[in-house]
């Protein structure tokens, strides 16, 4: 009998790896069955149930606000868990979500995979302890993430980063510009506000202020590059951009184009950084959140580093300006920096050269579907040509 699975998202990072993942599923059996949350990609690979793409939020308060929405998504799910008969859930990421549906499931004897991990090494790591009691199996992306698991005897394996597939741009910075129509003695900055309405709210007009402060010091023009998130309406950057709306290029559907034709980046903290990372662009990451929300956050989490380039290289290799640090004046300041000392410029790239590498190589998807197909006891080497079990 097909088997049928449960797969829970809430970001739009989880909602593009689950939709890689729903594929390599599909490719292993054809006749699976895949219901529960996911946005429009996840939906598109054919995933039924809850659109998740209202539930795309960062920060305590911002939480706060959407929380009626969440509720009833939480409450559609567990309806879902009561009335139909799933071989397991996999959950990813939306951890605060999805630690409380993994409960759910194991109170109703379904077991849980976990496909990338909560942020347990940056705050909340006693929540490690609760994974413990409540998921089966952990598939993490990131090799630090091993030792985390493993000594709390979690079942935990090394799958790679989903990214490393695909951030790639076969392009050459020249072929990427004539693409985009930009010249090639061009100075061009890409600005990556973030894939959340309230995150382009909060960052793009500070990063656009920059390049206007980078034209007037360096006496040119700076080419001005938004490759737009899926999700961020035409509606929304014309409200924000107003007078500045000439000064910026908005590119649909062209982000590791946008990021290799470009000599420098402005990057939301979040999956951007690692996607700009694996282009290799130099960047500077920059985030804020509401006042509240940063002083608690100033109190729960526990790293050194906010970028996830950082986090991955174990030390600063990118400068990060965070909460009242990010102003267009220290935007530009960080910018100039890059544009004009090559040795930093090269400094950088170099750094970013070795993410790739620590991410695992190719195949994450493939990986994390193989090992959740081997947890409901498929083998994969029975595989016949097309799908199907021998």
């Amino acid at each position: 009998m097909a088997k049928k699975i449960l797969i829970a998202s809430g970001e739009a990072s989880g909602d593009l790896h689950g939709s890689f993942l729903i594929k390599a599923l599909k490719r292993l059996e054809p006749a699976l069955t895949v219901k529960g949350m996911g946005g429009e990609k996840m939906r598109a690979a054919g995933l039924e149930g809850v659109d998740s793409t209202p539930l795309s939020v960062v920060g305590i308060v911002e939480v706060l606000e959407k929380f009626p929405k969440i509720r009833r998504a939480f409450a559609r799910l567990k309806t879902l868990l009561d009335r139909e008969r799933f071989d397991c859930v996999v959950l990813i990421d939306y951890p605060d979500f999805n630690l409380r549906l993994a409960k759910e499931a194991k109170k109703r004897g379904i077991p849980v995979i976990y496909y990338i991990s909560p942020q347990v090494w940056a705050w909340r790591k006693k929540r490690v302890k609760e994974i413990a009691r409540t998921v089966d199996k952990m598939l993490v992306v990131f090799p630090f993430e091993l030792p985390i698991y493993s000594d709390e005897g979690v079942d935990v394996e090394y799958v790679g980063h989903p990214l490393a597939d695909l951030a790639v741009c076969d392009m050459t910075k020249a072929q990427a510009r004539q693409f985009l129509g930009i010249g090639p003695e061009a100075t061009c900055v890409a600005l990556l506000p973030g894939s959340r309405n309230s995150e382009v709210r909060r960052h793009l007009e500070p990063m656009v202020r920059a390049a206007q402060i980078i034209e007037q010091r360096l006496g040119l023009k700076i080419v001005t590059l938004l490759p737009a998130a899926d999700g961020i309406e035409d509606g929304l950057l014309s409200e924000l951009l107003k007078d500045l709306r000439e000064k910026v290029k908005i590119v649909r559907g062209r982000l590791y184009e946008s990021l290799r034709a470009s000599d420098a980046a402005v990057v939301a903290s979040g999956t951007a950084t690692l996607q700009t990372a694996l282009i290799g662009t130099p960047m500077v990451i920059v985030y804020r959140v509401s006042a509240i929300t940063y002083l608690i956050g100033r109190l729960l989490i526990d790293v050194e580093h906010i970028g996830m380039p950082n986090i991955v290289a174990g030390r600063r290799v990118v400068p990060e300006l965070i909460q009242y640090e990010l102003t267009p004046e220290n935007i530009a300041g960080e910018l100039l920096g890059i544009l004009t000392d090559r040795k930093r410029r090269d400094s950088m790239r170099e750094a970013l050269g070795g993410i790739r590498q620590a991410l695992g190589g190719h195949g994450a998807a493939e990986k994390a579907a193989a090992a959740i197909y081997t947890t409901l006891g498929g083998r994969v080497s029975d595989i016949k040509e097309g799908g199907a079990l021998a």
